[in-house]
């Protein structure tokens, strides 16, 4: 099976440089159209220049690809809007949607400000949620499409100094995992990308030896897959150095205390029990993890539930 994206549309945010410049290319190169979005600023997300996103442009020019520019800011409905509507004049369709676009302003929680956090969850979180406002409503109409949101380990495991960017990537499953449901009827497959690559964003943290191995390239096939027609629903998928993992949330089946033992004690007591991993869910809907506790409590009580 030969993964094409011939005759399809998409758009990729943050793809000036680095993993959005990667996918971007790689989904023209296997014949998609591409909007390449960046707001072309600075890691801290100032400033702001055309530059990035045209030069990746001129590159899928060169292969013979098609593209073009727009440097809307991800946070901004209207300047969202107008690159969708953009998308449409000159193709008249969306059906890949890659949120990518992304910035830093790290530092220690005890120093952080008000300000360095909304800036980072501006961007990745709102803006997320922003691009695929714009996106949606076509892709419901057209009964297909493909969004791909990007994470992080340091919001699934986390990391020291990036509380703000954590959030913001944890974040974006819960989004994830709510509009794989919602877009499950419309075909719409919604996945999340947890890359790790060096880039402008880490290039300064790490060692020369592991930025070499840490290729954007790499992580891109990745990226591929998840906005294929054959596409999974609701996985993160982690992509490191050519290295691809599933990243699963599970939850323990838990213990029940009946209302004469529900105190904090009987908690701590049962801690073992509760942390137990054995008989572990994987669950695809919030609701179907208040119905086990709620079958356990009715169980208790003799109580039949339909």
């Amino acid at each position: 099976m030969t993964i094409r994206f011939d005759n399809r549309v998409a758009i990729v945010t943050g793809a000036g440089a680095g993993l959005g410049r990667e996918h971007a290319l790689g989904l023209a190169a296997r014949g998609a159209k591409l909007v390449v979005n960046d707001f072309g600023g600075g890691l801290d997300g100032s400033g702001g220049s055309s530059a990035p996103a045209e030069e990746t442009v001129e590159m899928i020019r060169a292969a013979g690809g098609e593209a073009f520019a727009h440097g809307a800011d991800v946070s901004n409905p209207e300047q969202v809007g107008d690159m969708v509507a953009k998308a449409f004049r000159d193709w008249g369709r969306v059906d890949i949607l890659v949120n990518n676009a992304g910035i830093l302003r790290d530092r220690g929680f005890a120093k952080m400000t008000v300000e360095d956090w909304d800036a980072v969850v501006r961007v990745h979180l709102r803006g997320a949620a922003v691009c695929t406002m714009a996106a949606w409503p076509h892709m419901k109409e057209a009964n297909y499409g493909r969004i791909i949101m990007t994470s992080s380990s340091s919001g699934i495991y986390g990391n020291f100094g990036q509380s703000n960017y954590g959030a913001a990537k944890m974040g974006v499953i819960g989004l994830m995992n709510v509009l794989h449901i919602e877009g499950a009827k419309n075909n719409i497959r919604v996945n999340t990308l947890a890359p790790g690559a060096a880039t402008r964003m880490t290039q300064d943290l790490l060692p020369p030896a592991i930025i070499e191995l840490m290729d954007a390239k790499s992580v891109t096939p990745g990226l591929l897959f998840l906005a294929s027609e054959d596409a999974p629903s609701r996985a993160i998928l982690c992509a490191t150095a050519g290295g691809f993992a599933r990243t699963l949330i599970h939850e323990t089946e838990g213990v029940y205390l009946p209302p004469e033992n529900c105190t904090p004690e009987a908690v701590a007591a049962a801690w073992t029990d509760i942390s137990d991993p054995a008989g572990a869910h994987l669950y695809e809907a919030g609701g179907e993890q208040v119905m086990k506790f709620v079958g356990k409590a009715a169980q208790a009580a003799g109580i039949a539930l339909g």
